[in-house]
């Protein structure tokens, strides 16, 4: 027990640190493409300078991303070894496609682009900074038809204790994974363009007003603002799977005891999993809760008292993870349509409580990025293969507790030392701006 509960730590502590650098990868290599395409077509220096400002931090983003994804690989054997056996056959095609294809291409077009600049024309240069963003995508889209086949499993045959893979196609078009990716991508670009805003406004407040500051605020903000509404559509979309094909991590996510038909949104709420009820509940708006489960406002909606104890995943992080994400959600798309005004109105520069609102909403989507895998991974559990594999049979048991904590130890010092130079890297390399 002690094994599985310290292997779930690590790998969690692994998991959401390398997931700090992932989203501003993605969205980072879109923003840069364009502030480089603008300058292909225009020849407007500032935009030039936009483009090496911004690729910078990238890639000194991307590089730590890579430091810390690799260990990632390394959790499946050593502590995993069950899990990595069970689904071997069904992961080694994503993943054997995501390094060799996807990362391979990315990392290859990224020393192009780094090493090209004075040997390749203006709008050859920017395709290449194009050819880095989807290779970048396409890394995360094999990541996620792999995660998306624990979350709804489809495409194999059991056979000898083990899934088999028996449709590729079945695999690839997944529509949980698909609707994941979408939701993945739209919060990385939103993540980006906020890290952007945030940026620029702490050097507004220090007095850095360049031109470099402001066009990149005129860019991000739209850009923004975009990406944080197409993120509740993906929300949306992400709750119609969850309902069909996970009911009680959609009882969890709402605190949902029992079952209802036309069930009630409550917009305060406080879950006592001991009690098996809700401590608190205010504020309900009928057939709410069934209308955004199922787009029905008369269906029924599985409550937790259906569902055996073992079988249910921790209701209070759960709800407090989905709840929490849904409302930062909310007020990304607030703060980007404010932006949006003050930038296109030319007035956000003057605006000191706005820009400090925005310096501060910097940190707001890494938190909903944790927040949203927190909420994929453990309201799955019991199960780490939904329905065929559950998380207390997938650990290794060959190795010890002690085994367990002494790589952790590792990891966190390592982790430690490798976020505090980048830490470093960012905060130097973001004061130069011009």
């Amino acid at each position: 027990m002690l094994v599985e509960a310290l292997s779930r730590v690590q790998f969690a502590t692994v998991a959401i640190f390398h997931f700090l650098f992932v989203p501003l990868t993605l969205g980072l290599s879109t923003l840069v493409a364009i502030m480089e395409t603008v300058y292909a077509r225009t020849g407007d220096e500032t935009w030039l300078k936009m483009t090496r400002y911004w690729s910078r931090l990238f890639l000194v983003n991307f590089a730590v991303g890579v430091v810390t994804g690799i260990t990632l690989e390394f959790q499946f054997g050593m502590n995993w070894a069950e899990y990595s056996k069970f689904v071997g056959d069904i992961f080694g095609a994503p993943l054997a496609i995501e390094a060799t294809v996807a990362f391979f291409l990315e990392s290859t077009f990224i020393g192009v682009w780094m090493f090209s600049w004075k040997r390749l024309s203006r709008g050859a240069h920017a395709a290449i900074m194009w050819l880095v963003a989807f290779a970048s995508t396409l890394s995360a889209l094999w990541i996620l038809l792999a995660n998306g086949w624990m979350q709804k499993p489809r495409g194999y045959v059991m056979s000898g204790g083990r899934a088999q893979l028996s449709d590729f196609g079945a695999l690839i078009w997944n529509p949980y994974a698909w609707i994941k990716f979408f939701h993945v991508i739209m919060a990385a670009w939103t993540l980006s363009a906020f890290f952007i805003m945030g940026i620029c406004a702490i050097h507004a407040l220090r007095g850095r007003k360049s031109e470099v500051v402001r066009k990149s605020f005129r860019l991000a903000a739209p850009f923004g603002l975009i990406a944080s509404v197409l993120i509740i559509v993906a929300g949306d979309l992400s709750g119609v799977q969850v309902a069909k094909f996970q009911p009680t991590k959609l009882a969890a996510m709402e605190s949902q005891w029992k079952t209802e038909s036309s069930a009630p949104f409550y917009l305060i709420a406080l879950p006592d999993p001991r009690g098996g009820r809700n401590a608190i509940e205010a504020l309900p708006i009928p057939g709410l809760l069934s209308f955004l489960a199922y787009h029905d406002s008369n269906a029924t909606v599985k409550g937790l008292d259906d569902f055996p104890a073992p079988e249910r995943p921790p209701v209070m992080v759960t709800y407090l993870a989905f709840r929490t994400m849904v409302g930062l959600g909310f007020l990304f798309v607030l703060c980007a349509l404010f932006a949006v005004i003050f930038a296109w109105t030319d007035t956000f520069l003057k605006r000191r409580w706005f820009l400090w609102i925005m310096a501060i909403a910097l940190i707001f989507p890494y938190l909903a990025s944790e927040l949203g895998w927190i909420l994929a991974e453990i309201g799955r559990q019991p199960w780490i293969v939904y329905g065929l594999l559950k998380t207390a049979d997938a650990y290794s048991k060959s190795i010890t507790a002690a085994d367990v904590l002494g790589s952790l130890i590792a990891f966190l010092v390592i982790y430690g030392t490798l976020a505090a130079v980048d830490a470093f890297l960012l905060t130097r390399y973001a004061r130069k701006v011009e």
